[in-house]
């Protein structure tokens, strides 16, 4: 049933096409009201940035299906502060960790499959469970649900303008068309396609470059922030700042938009990473690798040239998930520096400096192990095993934005703030308030635990509040 023929306009209207816009337009339409949903994207680029996606952290006090042993409340929530150095909400946060204890029964309901996690997937079998078939089928089972209970959906709709009156929400246009509604949920991502406005944000560097020119997108290129930015302009609250980002060192032969998942370097943390200079410049056994690898595309970004170079040997070759395109192989480190473009007696010296200061204790990739370095800064402080077996490896990385966190200010109902006073009718979920938990860093899965717990707390807040204008109206006629 479209829903025209029970309303001239919707009860809740959905701008975005990705897992938060999704979970907030089902969880509205089971409470009764009429929705339509607005994606920006041509239907064969649906799903935003969740297509690139492969599981959500969920907090469990005991094994469940395909998630392994227990991870408490607690633990997830020393996660949170150790990964954003406690620039996060801690109410927030906490219930984002709460709703994903008990969220996947009703993603099962609407066709979602769980499997078990593949070897070598970052750590990540007891913290996170994995969608079968990943992100793409997740959101493709969403959207046959959406259409199954009658929610009406509009491909390449992406809105120019929201009309705002004393912080209520009005109509939105697309294309020259207005379209009312009761209530709004907005959950169309960051604004991480915008190169303008990344620009503008990372500005100029010490050596003259604007190293946002380097940045590669890994996710969709329609999240441009236009309704983002014109709620801040309008006076609406906002958290984080314009660079933090979701950032990852990526393949730098990766596609300019939607590389997705493939183009991540997983073997920083078995090696070491080097700058144009053939220099170390951080400490790549800092932490495992599901906590830190959204960190490595900052450190990147802020390099000369916005480069970096991960090199391992070959000794750990099969204990990280293997790149899909293959790196630069040498039979000594000279040869791997010419290939990398490197000055080869650079490479060498920091390779000797590095082998000389390691300390090898009992190495082990599973846990955090006593391998480090002494006597060199950076340090590196567990897994530091020398690179002296042949042939050895070499991965040139950029920077790929995954999306940014500067958004709008929120509370548990999901409402859109304007100078500390909750809108009635206007709701965000997804990227666009994802800084309110994540002011910096990231952990693995985390994106998805906030969209799907402020999607379908947004859902309900949206459904409500058009169940109270229905009422108001029926009070007054």
């Amino acid at each position: 049933m479209s829903i025209n023929s029970k309303h001239n306009k919707p009860d809740v209207l959905v701008i975005g096409g990705g897992n938060a816009a999704l979970c907030a337009a089902l969880m509205a339409r089971e409470a009764g009201s009429t929705v339509l949903i607005l994606e920006a994207a041509p239907k064969e680029w649906r799903g935003g940035n969740s297509i690139h996606t492969r599981n959500i952290r969920s907090m469990h006090n005991a094994p469940e299906d395909v998630l392994m042993e227990a991870y408490p409340e607690e633990e997830y929530w020393q996660d949170v502060i150790k990964v954003t150095g406690g620039l996060t909400d801690e109410r927030l946060a906490r219930f984002v960790i709460r709703a994903s204890s008990n969220c996947r029964d009703w993603m099962q309901s609407h066709g979602v499959r769980f499997q078990a996690p593949l070897s070598g997937t970052l750590n990540l079998s007891r913290t996170n469970a994995f969608f079968m078939g990943g992100g793409k089928a997740l959101i493709n089972a969403y959207f046959r649900s959406a259409e199954k209970l009658g929610i009406e959906i509009r491909y390449n709709s992406p809105v120019d303008s929201l009309e705002i009156v004393d912080g209520q929400f009005v109509a939105a246009n697309v294309g020259g068309e207005r379209i009312e509604a009761k209530t709004c949920v907005m959950a169309a991502g960051g604004f991480e396609s915008n190169r303008e406005w990344l620009k503008e944000a990372w500005g100029v560097n010490q050596w003259g470059e604007a190293p946002a020119d380097n940045f590669l997108i890994r996710g969709t290129r329609f999240n441009n922030g236009v309704l983002l930015k014109q709620l801040i302009d309008m006076g609406a609250d906002s958290v984080s700042d314009a660079t933090q980002a979701h950032m990852v060192a990526i393949d730098a032969r990766a596609p300019l938009y939607d590389g997705g998942i493939c183009t991540r370097i997983d073997c920083v943390s078995f090696g070491i990473v080097v700058n144009k200079f053939a220099q170390r410049f951080s400490d790549e056994g800092e932490d495992f690798w599901p906590k830190r690898y959204a960190f490595w595309g900052r450190l990147v970004a802020q390099q000369q040239g916005q480069i970096g170079y991960s090199i391992i040997d070959s000794k750990v070759l099969g204990r990280f998930m293997p790149p899909v395109f293959p790196g630069e192989k040498a039979d000594t480190i000279e040869e791997l520096a010419v290939k990398l473009g490197l000055d080869p007696e650079a490479l060498k010296e920091t390779i000797r400096v590095y082998n000389s200061a390691c300390r090898v204790g009992t190495f082990d990739h599973t846990i955090m192990d006593d391998c480090h370095t002494e006597g060199i800064t950076p340090e590196k402080t567990h897994w530091a095993i020398p690179i002296d077996t042949g042939p050895f490896y070499g991965y040139t990385v950029r920077p790929g934005v995954t999306f940014t966190y500067l958004g709008l200010k929120t509370d548990e109902s999901t409402a859109v703030h304007f100078n500390g006073k909750p809108s009635e009718n206007l709701f965000v979920a997804g990227e666009m308030m994802a800084g309110n938990v994540l002011g910096k860093g990231y952990a693995a899965g985390i994106g998805m635990a906030i969209g799907t717990a402020f999607g379908r707390a947004a859902g309900v807040s949206a459904a409500k509040a058009a169940l109270h204008q229905e009422e108001q109206v029926s009070a007054t006629t």
